[in-house]
């Protein structure tokens, strides 16, 4: 099992650290695991979160609380 940081993790999904912060306050980003301050993001984790959000076209709804919030 491969662990990444938080950084390695922004990286991967080409994100700031900033945004995986707030997607982990709100509840809507990859799984995470915590080791006492320490954040980590099981990579096999990060590639079933991007599989779930895979859509063929714009106007195709996606069932995640992430669209609801961006809208709210």
């Amino acid at each position: 099992m491969q662990l990444l940081n938080q950084s390695e993790a922004a990286r991967l999904l080409r994100l700031s650290t900033r945004t995986m912060e707030r997607m982990r306050l709100q509840g809507i980003g990859p799984s995470y695991i915590k080791c006492g301050r320490s954040v980590r993001y099981r990579l096999d984790l990060i590639e079933e979160w991007v599989s779930r959000r895979v859509v063929s076209s714009t106007s195709e709804q996606v069932n995640d609380r992430v669209y609801d919030r961006m809208r709210s």
